[in-house]
């Protein structure tokens, strides 16, 4: 028990110490970029300020994709990511409507920082939930099976499939962030279908990841009693959906999405795409997960069968789904 709090411990201040670098120097960036043309770092801070975009990619990848990999291969865990998955889009949005090159319309501005953190306050505090309250406990299990695919390749193929992937993620989905802070217009009714888009999102999918939690405890209750757990959840949003919590998530990029395409960044659903995706094809992993596990396998095919995978839709009848099949 001491082991583990002292470990816990440890990875606390190492998730705290870890995007420190990025973070000091913006901050330095920040008290010096007005110093006359004949300071020594002059030209660093004059291209800072001129290019935001770009260099929020280069500090993610040294201190995101780099760093944290580096800490990873020390650890032999890459835990950390899935934690600051969470933590990041609120950095980025202070970073862009900090930048001294930024322009927006204060209340929007105010509006997506408020909703931003709302969110990642909302996955944060599901992530440490699951997680029972314990830091770096354990590593997300897809990335622990893809280090049994590659052996003893891991160690270079994790740079690329779960640090320099996150960057072309994270940095998709948040582009509307940025655009947010770089156009200056009036509030307009697309900012209304956005919040409410962005809102629906965030409590649906809080709503939807509360149920799981409670049945996940229960059926970790009756394992610990030595009685028969149940093998599905079927109840509340995850009746009329088998992954409810997925399309909250959804409606909440697509929400913010449209905050950026309302403002002129008509390529801007290119990173919500991007990342609904990649949730699809986690989706498939999760429900191949879900059918090797012996005591649910013949309640979630018939889960399958009748419930509709994201989006929220009454049942088909298993009845109706054999006479279409034979018709």
């Amino acid at each position: 028990m001491i082991k583990k709090s002292i470990m816990a411990l440890k990875n606390a201040l190492i998730a705290f110490v870890a995007p420190l670098p990025s973070i000091l120097f913006y901050i330095y960036f920040l008290n010096h970029y007005q110093n006359n043309t004949h300071h020594l770092l002059s030209p660093v801070w004059s291209w800072c300020h001129q290019h935001p975009l770009i260099l929020a990619n280069i500090l993610f990848f040294l201190n995101i994709d780099v760093g944290f990999w580096l800490i990873s291969l020390l650890q032999s865990s890459n835990w950390m990511i899935d934690l600051y998955w969470t933590v990041i889009p609120v950095l980025l949005v202070h970073y862009f409507e900090s930048h001294p090159g930024a322009e927006y319309n204060s209340w929007r501005s105010t509006l997506v920082v408020l909703l931003t953190w709302v969110w990642a306050i909302r996955l944060t505090h599901n992530y440490f939930r699951r997680e029972k309250w314990q830091w770096g406990a354990r590593e997300d299990w897809r990335f622990t099976d893809m280090a049994q695919q590659h052996g003893q390749n891991w160690w270079w193929v994790s740079f690329f499939g779960v640090y320099l992937i996150q960057q072309v993620f994270l940095l998709g989905v948040c582009i509307p962030l940025y655009i947010v802070h770089t156009v200056n217009k009036p509030i307009n009714l697309w900012d209304v279908v956005a919040l409410v888009m962005c809102v629906f999102g965030i409590v649906y999918a809080y709503i939807a990841d509360t149920q799981l939690h409670t049945f996940v405890s229960k059926n970790e209750k009756l394992k610990e009693e030595g009685k028969t757990m149940v093998p599905n959840l079927d109840e509340g949003l995850w009746y009329y959906s088998r992954h409810p919590n997925y399309f909250g998530e959804q409606l909440w990029w697509w929400g913010l999405a449209i905050y950026g395409w309302s403002l002129g960044g008509t390529w801007v659903f290119f990173g919500a795409l991007i990342n609904t995706l990649c949730l699809a094809y986690v989706t498939t992993l999760v429900e191949k997960r879900m059918l090797k596990q012996e005591y649910r396998v013949e309640a979630y095919r018939s889960y399958q069968k009748t419930t509709s995978i994201w989006v929220p839709w009454f049942k088909s009848s298993p009845k109706q789904l054999t006479k279409e099949k034979y018709s």
